[in-house]
């Protein structure tokens, strides 16, 4: 199978859109289908060396106010990679400005468009506007009609795309790498650096941007015995490191680094209402690490409450505190959501939810969209 991935994002970036975007690459190529790649350039024009196909890269320009976010410039070298790969299917990433024209150029080529569901838009527009939300599902629902499938990442994302008009619609999940997430990597010596004291190491890691509502740590970290730990970047940093004061802020990491400060934790705290999915934590569960998530989104697919961890409401600072608080003073409770995490994701492996969307690309290429919508 031919396959051409269109994504508003890849590696370098470090986000889910690129996470996912390379996993799927990687999984088509071991399982012998042949993938390119489509991204916007990256602000220093580096190498894809490390990518598992070719990446053609469309001139790019630096999001107003959010310079790590690159948006694609119009170019025609997107409708060429579709054409003269021979496209069997076109991947729509997290369609908004690449993929909305990967979309077109895929309806005038006469080739099936799958369009995967990653960002809740509308939320971010809450968020940076105050307003727009009912412009940013129209905007959803414009693009993700036109698709002949639309892959939802959980259950929740499912039934917002549903109830706002977006026609068929399935589920597909996202995988985890439990060999690289993994309880064993748990490093004492990292933990005396960031808790020299013994305290309880409560983890963020994740974009640090408004959306993400960091700032709800802020009553985790006056908690005695506990010492917060921020893992990421971005533009609310500054604020960020005001807002949380004794909090250790360690930057971007990546890779088996990353893996070993998940699994020096004692919880994962996540903090953002916005998540369609939400890698990271599925990536603590990995690492038998227990979780602090919001009730609402995609971790009410991921945390089971009560057994690997607890769903607070969303943008309650309070209740954020009272879980890290009942968490840190109930070690056998940390013991046991850990365990139970870690057996809860095991199954979840790339290769199983790759082998997933063939079967969607598949569907889509037997019988198009009637096919999908039976």
């Amino acid at each position: 199978m031919r396959v051409v991935i269109v994504t508003e994002s890849f590696p370098p970036d470090v986000n889910g859109v690129a996470h996912c975007a390379l996993q799927t690459a990687r999984h088509l190529v071991e399982r012998g289908h042949a993938p390119v790649v489509v991204a916007p350039a990256t602000a220093g024009d580096e190498p894809d060396d490390g990518a598992p196909c070719p990446v053609i890269r469309v001139p790019s320009l630096p999001l107003p106010g959010y310079p790590q976010v690159r948006v694609a410039l119009p170019s025609r070298r997107l409708t060429a990679a579709i054409a003269e790969h021979r496209a069997d299917v076109v991947h729509l990433a997290s369609p908004f400005v690449l993929g909305v024209r990967a979309m077109a150029a895929a309806a005038r080529l006469g080739v099936p468009a799958v369009a995967v569901y990653q960002t809740d838009l509308a939320g971010y527009a809450r968020t940076y506007m105050g307003a727009g939300e009912a412009a940013a599902w129209r905007r959803i629902r414009s693009v993700h009609t036109a698709a002949d499938l639309t892959l939802a990442p959980s259950g929740a994302a499912r039934r917002d795309l549903e109830a706002h008009g977006v026609p068929r619609v399935r589920l597909w999940p996202r995988g985890v790498d439990t060999v690289r997430f993994r309880p064993d990597l748990r490093d004492e010596a990292l933990r005396r650096a960031l808790a020299p004291n013994g305290e309880i190491v409560v983890g963020y890691v994740g974009r640090l941007a408004p959306e993400k509502q960091v700032e709800l740590l802020a009553g985790a970290c006056a908690l005695p015995g506990v010492r917060v730990v921020v893992v990421g970047d971005g533009p609310s940093r500054p604020g960020l490191e005001q807002a949380l004061p004794g909090a250790a802020f360690l930057g971007r990491r990546t890779g088996d680094e990353l893996a070993r400060i998940f699994a020096s934790l004692d919880v994962f705290v996540h903090t953002g209402p916005f998540e369609t999915f939400c890698q990271t934590v599925q990536e603590a569960m990995a690492s038998g690490v227990p979780v602090v998530a919001p009730a609402v989104g995609g971790p009410l697919d991921l945390v089971a409450h009560g057994r690997t961890g607890l769903l607070v409401p969303p943008r309650d600072a309070a209740a954020v505190r009272d879980a890290v608080w009942s968490m840190a003073a109930d070690p056998g409770l940390r013991a046991a959501y850990g365990s139970a995490g870690r057996a809860m994701v095991e199954g979840r492996t790339w290769a199983a939810v790759g082998d997933q969307l063939i079967g969607h690309y598949a569907d889509v290429l037997a019988g198009g969209r009637t096919a999908v919508a039976a």
